[in-house]
């Protein structure tokens, strides 16, 4: 604490002190470095510490400390996964590939859907046969069983999308909305298929080394590239994988820092060596050789993510395309001269996958249609995949769209008045079911070192003066006021207004990680001697170890966060108190009180609307209005709200002050998939407005 007084007192005479007028003093963005040191400097020594653990169980051990002290740390705070909510789909269950990691479960060749909805009874039936499938008794075949009950099954898929990608180059984005359309237009080395089985796609065998550091794929020969109107272009080589990889480094998008420690020579390239040392290798046309600097025991689970796949070297070349950081930095600036995967022209790609690409319109319309010559054509159930802009704004309208068959299905919700509809209508009692849940993690962050205050245009500006600003930050730096807010939000009430009474928990996320994300193997003893059993769950362990730092507060055991999903674990209005009561002796006279947070919201999205004024609402009733308030920033495109938040460049640019609207699926099948975000360069720290 001491340290952080006197970090605190340097930040107010360098910015001025409360009680000057507004003219007196200009808030000043802070070192990021100081930041995140200051309040995440022994989270990333944990994690070195777990990353050098002799084994698997001793490492999820010590990753389990590193999760329960970013939690206590109170800089973000999870929320929601997906899924949970009332659903009516004429989509069979499990027809595209089952897994919690990677981009797989965004491949959609293999749907199955029907031209009625199903029945709660047919899914029931459906995932029985499909659990006696992954158990070996027999296949799973939903298109044989919906046909038998007299369901037509459908060639043609809509659904909708509210955010277009921004790029056609799948190692030029991190962003799901992008990959979400490019991943089902190219193959990499291997996927998981619906059973949870991974298979091979263009890598058909492998080996791997005793020591378990050199993996040797075997590419599929015959496999194409071809144009958007389905010319063949050139034939998939091992030099693709590795010109995939080498262009993911140069462009620096956020993928890069995945196989950072992990690829031999990644690490070294990205801090200005030669791509010679990096360990993927083209032996030949069809033999690609990757080197890692140890054993990764979860490898080839990281595979079926974006930054393995392959790009086609010459039509990368031939379209403006280079190697090397500055130089890549230099081309892609040249808007001229740099063709490639540009998202104004689906003919800037070429396409190795199940699906072209062969209309993308950012405001209207995206249509990918099945590749007749894709080396696994037999496999793919869909002629097209149709996106259709939707901005919420007419959430009726969508729903009698569904009905009508424009759309597979869709969520139901109290807020948007779809759950009324349905119920209305009698869809709900026919066909309604509660979706399952995902590993995706949704929370909230608090910006620790506000840079943008408006976007460019003027929209979503910030009502604070400059000595707001500054006491916001103030305050943002001091723990137990980021606890007071965290243990403030009532994310339960919040939900309700979206997903209603009865379905408010649901969804609910205590913790980053899945809680039941891996689970240990043998029983593991920790360095305190705490010995936790064979089979237990990795959300086990972070419980035990938040419990213990709550305990090593004072907190009460039933004021103590609760880690499991489907429970309010986070919200304690007397535990918010005592945190609001600790800060303000904590800060004393360098604040003036109330503290504002910016929170901004969709005003067109009555949802989205509906949960910003339920924040406003909890946070002042807990915390009194004359302590915290909550200002609602409107923003009136959802272009606007996404680029204050999830689509905000970097740290330094995040226009908020609190912003639940972003998430993180897993990579691969590790927890530090999830806990790397918040490591040093960690893709998730802009949400807490850091850059470092």
């Amino acid at each position: 604490m001491k340290k952080f007084l006197s970090l605190l007192m340097a930040l107010v005479m360098v910015l001025g002190v409360v009680g000057a007028s507004a003219e007196a003093v200009a808030y000043e963005r802070a070192e990021d470095e100081d930041i995140y040191l200051e309040v995440l400097g022994a989270y990333d020594e944990l994690m070195q510490a777990a990353k050098a653990a002799e084994t698997n169980d001793e490492r999820f051990v010590l990753y389990a400390q590193a999760e329960a002290f970013l939690l206590d740390s109170a800089v973000m705070i999870p929320n929601t996964t997906q899924g949970g909510a009332y659903t009516i789909s004429r989509i069979a269950p499990r027809t595209v590939p089952y897994v919690q990691w990677g981009n797989d479960d965004d491949r959609l060749f293999g749907l199955v859907i029907s031209d009625e909805f199903l029945t709660p009874a047919e899914r029931a039936d459906l995932f029985d046969i499909w659990g006696k499938a992954v158990a070996g008794e027999g296949e799973y075949d939903p298109a044989a069983y919906l046909t038998e009950k007299g369901h037509t099954i459908q060639s043609d898929y809509k659904l909708t999308f509210a955010t277009a990608p921004v790029t056609l180059d799948w190692l030029n984005t991190s962003s799901q909305s992008d990959t979400e359309i490019t991943v089902n237009t190219v193959d990499g080395l291997v996927q998981y298929n619906n059973l949870n089985q991974l298979k091979p796609a263009m890598a058909e065998s492998w080996e791997i080394s005793e020591d378990g550091t050199v993996y040797t794929f075997h590419i599929r020969q015959g496999a194409k590239w071809f144009t958007s109107e389905g010319e063949e272009y050139a034939e998939v080589t091992a030099n693709d994988f590795v010109a995939g990889f080498h262009h993911m480094l140069d462009a620096a998008a956020g993928l890069e820092w995945l196989v950072e420690g992990v690829v031999k020579g990644a690490s070294e390239y990205l801090a200005g060596g030669t791509f010679d040392e990096v360990g993927y290798e083209a032996v030949d046309d069809y033999t690609l050789v990757v080197t890692l600097e140890a054993d990764i025991p979860y490898f080839m689970t990281m595979l079926t993510y974006s930054c393995f796949l392959p790009i086609c070297e010459d039509w990368y070349l031939s379209h403006g395309g280079v190697y090397g950081i500055s130089e890549y930095q230099e081309a892609f600036a040249d808007t001229a001269a740099y063709t490639y995967g540009k998202n104004t022209d689906v003919a800037s790609q070429v396409y190795s996958g199940p699906f072209l690409l062969q209309k993308l319109n950012p405001d209207s319309e995206i249509v990918i249609v099945k590749n007749p010559n894709y080396y696994n054509a037999d496999a793919v159930t869909l002629n097209s995949v149709t996106w259709i802009y939707d901005n919420g704004e007419n959430p009726a309208q969508t729903y009698a769209d569904v009905v009508a068959g424009v759309y597979a299905g869709m969520g139901l919700t109290e807020a948007s008045g779809t759950l009324a509809l349905a119920k209305a209508d009698g869809n709900y009692d026919k066909y309604a079911y509660v979706s399952e849940t995902t590993s995706t993690s949704y929370f909230g962050g608090l910006n620790l070192n506000r840079g943008t205050f408006a976007l460019e245009s003027g929209a979503a500006a910030s009502p604070k003066t400059e000595q707001q600003k500054i006491d916001t930050h103030t305050a943002l730096m001091n723990k137990n006021f980021r606890k007071a807010v965290t243990s403030a939000w009532d994310k339960a009430t919040v939900n309700a207004v979206s997903r209603g009474e009865d379905l408010k928990l649901t969804n609910l996320r205590n913790m980053y990680t899945h809680p039941e994300f891996v689970s240990l193997s043998a029983a593991t003893t920790d360095a305190d001697g705490h010995e936790f059993a064979a089979g237990t769950f990795y959300g086990e362990m972070v419980q035990y170890y938040l419990s213990k730092l709550e305990a090593e507060e004072g907190i009460a055991e039933d004021q103590m966060i609760q880690v499991a999903d489907a429970c309010n674990g986070w919200f304690y209005p007397e535990k918010a108190q005592a945190y609001l009561a600790a800060a303000k002796e904590e800060l004393g006279d360098t604040v003036a009180w109330p503290i504002t947070i910016d929170v901004t919201y969709y005003s067109a999205a009555a949802a989205n609307t509906a949960q910003a004024q339920a924040t406003k609402q909890v946070i002042e009733e807990v915390l009194g209005a004359e302590n915290v308030v909550i200002n609602l920033v409107e923003t009136t495109t959802s272009q606007d709200f996404y680029a204050c938040g999830y689509r905000a460049a970097s740290g330094e640019a995040g226009n908020f002050d609190f912003f639940y609207g972003s998430g993180w699926g897993p990579d691969f099948g590790d927890p530090c998939t999830y806990l790397d975000t918040f490591g040093v360069n960690g893709y998730m720290l802009k949400v807490i407005g850091v850059d470092y």
